[in-house]
This record gives structure tokens, C-alpha cells and sequence, in this order.
């Protein structure tokens, strides 16, 4: 499972401009001018992902498994965030990432992300089971 290389402590890093679709907001409705935690969950993901993506082989895929998130303080419109995501576990399926998130002032979020690590074939047959029914 897994190319060899992934140990505890590896890191990846996301940055981005806090822009209006990052906004908090519900059907369409901007609840607050501010980074919401779906933005910030969404970029917890990602640099959690960026670190597997070097050593899953061609048959595998990693999946969101599980976030925890702690939104901290606020952020406005056209700020910079960081997000840092550090290994802190390896299983056979699952890797697990310390997560921070930080504006231009300091720490806005805390988390932890867990992906699984599983067969591409396996998830296909997955969603195809799910997607019939719904027929």
C-alpha cells in the first residue's frame, strides 16, 4: 500500500486570498463577509491531500475520512491565509494531519484531518452502488 517515503512530520502547506465565494454562507445568502469554516475545512483538506498525493500508486485514492476543526477568530475579505498540515500518524489505511491556520495577525483555526486510503476499483464499485439506487 503506498509508495515508501510518507513519514510522520511530513508537511504541506495551502495559502490563499480570503475572496466572496470563501464567505460564510447559506443557499446562496452571505451570512458574514468573513472566511467561513466550510472555506477553512476545505483548505485543511487540501493540504492534508497535497502530502499523499506523492505516494499513492495508480490504483489508490485517498478519501476525507474525518476533520475535526476549531475556527479561532475571524477573517475579512482580501486577507492571506496559510494552512500547515503535518502528518501525525500512519496506518495501513489511514494518515492522519495536525492542521493549522493562520492570517497575516495569527492562529485562526486548529484541526485534524484523517484519509483513508483505499482501492480506486473498490470506490467506483462504491459509488456505483449508491448511485442505482437513487433510481
Amino acid at each position: 500500500m503506498m509508495k515508501e517515503g510518507l513519514q510522520i512530520g511530513a508537511m504541506a502547506e495551502v495559502t490563499a486570498k480570503v475572496s466572496e465565494e470563501m464567505f460564510a454562507q447559506f443557499e446562496g445568502q452571505i451570512v458574514h463577509r468573513a472566511y467561513s469554516t466550510v472555506a477553512m475545512v476545505y483548505h485543511m483538506e487540501w493540504a492534508s491531500r497535497k502530502i499523499i498525493l506523492p505516494y499513492l500508486e495508480s490504483h489508490e485514492e485517498g478519501v476525507g475520512g474525518a476533520v475535526t476543526v476549531k475556527h479561532i477568530a475571524p477573517t475579512g475579505e482580501g486577507t492571506n491565509v496559510h494552512v500547515t498540515a503535518v502528518v501525525t500518524d500512519i496506518t495501513d489505511h489511514c494518515i492522519v494531519t495536525s492542521v493549522e491556520v493562520h492570517n497575516e495577525t495569527g492562529l485562526i483555526g486548529v484541526g485534524e484531518v484523517k484519509q483513508g486510503i483505499v482501492m480506486k476499483e473498490s470506490m467506483e464499485r462504491r459509488l456505483k452502488k449508491s448511485m442505482s439506487h437513487q433510481e
